[in-house]
């Protein structure tokens, strides 16, 4: 079982830098439910709740113009494989400031 390097924003929360299980079923359990990827360069991409919005999650953020509810994961990818974060912590806070604005 291999690991990635992941940032996991939570709704309310700041988000924090996890080492998640690169498996259907962790991906899953942090997601809360069935995952969709929603692709933000050739190498990022945000794994959500693909029925986030039906079971009506809270609203967590927005990201290149598009708003996310329930918990999401920023995972690298690396052709069709999900893979550690391409990008460095602190380098994240000024590609995406949005992600420390905490909306209660």
């Amino acid at each position: 079982m291999s690991f990635i390097s992941a940032l996991i924003k939570r709704p309310g929360e700041l988000p924090r830098h996890v080492n998640v299980s690169n498996s259907l079923e962790a991906l899953q359990k942090n997601v809360e439910g069935y995952i969709e990827t929603v692709t933000l360069a050739s190498d990022l991409v945000v794994i959500c709740n693909e029925e986030g919005r039906l079971r009506n999650l809270p609203y967590n953020c927005t990201i290149g113009g598009i708003d996310f509810v329930g918990p999401i994961l920023m995972v690298g990818r690396d052709g069709d494989e999900f893979a550690d974060l391409p990008v460095k912590w602190d380098r994240m806070k000024k590609l995406f400031p949005q992600l420390w604005e905490v909306v209660q």
